[in-house]
């Protein structure tokens, strides 16, 4: 998995020589939109064969792809003519190609609503045209309104660079069920400087910090706590992660424990504080530990410093 990982960057970072605007979709699709891009590569088709006569010259791999109009369309050319393909559906083919485009082509059509749709009659996306638009919401709702648009060749979504992350979590589920704190305490530890690692990575600081517990009987409880400066301090984390654990009661053995971060907002974003928040000032000290830490252990590898209560006897 490494190895496919590691290719993976290398194309993506091919294809972010033709256009910034590059959504990575897996560890082998990706959406990119070249629209702004053409005067300095060429048409469409040109690009589409320069990028793929650029990945077989640097890494000897073959790959499809499919442009057109609109992202959805994009999708399904891509599809068409693998493992080495070019699929070019022009604006004044894609009336005619959503005529006859098979409705489980479609992206979100499975098993289901395929022998839903057939069932009504609907086999290719054109053959929604068919059909009246309250009829099709009456029977579909939100997908109805989905497949209205797609048929008359409008696909709204845009290619998305960058997904901002919505939580970072790190969780362990334990060799031995327990109910020692001190030891609970110390995966904390380790998880929080794990999500501050993840939050640093990501380009983001957390508001709200969450504890994960799950019990013998496998019921699942979390605790959180808002907090009025964004972090990304280990040390913060865990203060906050430790103190929601010190006031769980615990009435039974824990089989699993984690930490979560969530209400992100952009490291570099100023914070509008009131008037009488108290400011964490070892906060920035600690990050400052954090980046340290992790500079060693990126050259020396992970064991080549680590705290001392982290530390195994």
């Amino acid at each position: 998995m490494a190895r496919y990982k590691e290719v993976s960057k290398k194309i993506m970072a091919i294809l972010r020589e033709f256009s910034p605007q590059v959504e990575v979709v897996s560890i082998d699709e990706a959406y990119m939109d070249i629209s702004g891009s053409q005067r300095l590569h060429g048409n469409p088709e040109a690009v589409a064969r320069n990028i793929k006569h650029s990945i077989k010259a640097e890494l000897g791999l073959t790959c499809s792809v499919g442009v057109a109009p609109v992202k959805f369309l994009a999708k399904v050319a891509s599809d068409m003519d693998k493992p080495d393909g070019l699929t070019i559906i022009q604006p004044r083919e894609m009336a005619q190609f959503i005529e006859s485009l098979p409705v489980q082509k479609v992206a979100g059509v499975g098993k289901k609503t395929y022998l839903r749709l057939a069932s009504m009659g609907i086999k290719t996306l054109g053959d929604v045209n068919k059909f009246p638009a309250d009829m099709l919401l009456d029977r579909l709702g939100k997908f109805g309104q989905r497949l209205i648009e797609l048929a008359s060749g409008r696909d709204h979504s845009a290619v998305t660079p960058w997904s901002p992350h919505k939580s970072v979590s790190s969780e362990r589920t334990l060799g031995e069920d327990t109910r020692d704190k001190k030891l609970l305490h110390k995966y904390l530890l380790q998880q929080s400087e794990e999500v501050a690692r993840q939050l640093r990575k990501a380009g983001v600081k957390a508001r709200t910090i969450t504890l994960k517990i799950k019990h013998a009987d496998f019921k699942q409880y979390t605790r959180s706590k808002t907090i009025g400066t964004p972090t990304r301090s280990s040390e913060t984390i865990y203060r906050h992660a430790a103190a929601l654990l010190d006031n769980y009661e615990l009435t039974q053995k824990i089989r699993l424990i984690g930490v979560g971060t969530s209400g992100f907002k952009p490291a570099g974003h100023p914070v509008q504080r009131g008037l009488f928040d108290r400011v964490e000032k070892s906060d920035k000290s600690w990050e400052i530990v954090d980046r340290t830490v992790e500079t060693i252990t990126q050259k020396f590898g992970r064991d080549a410093i680590k705290r001392g209560s982290l530390k195994e006897h």
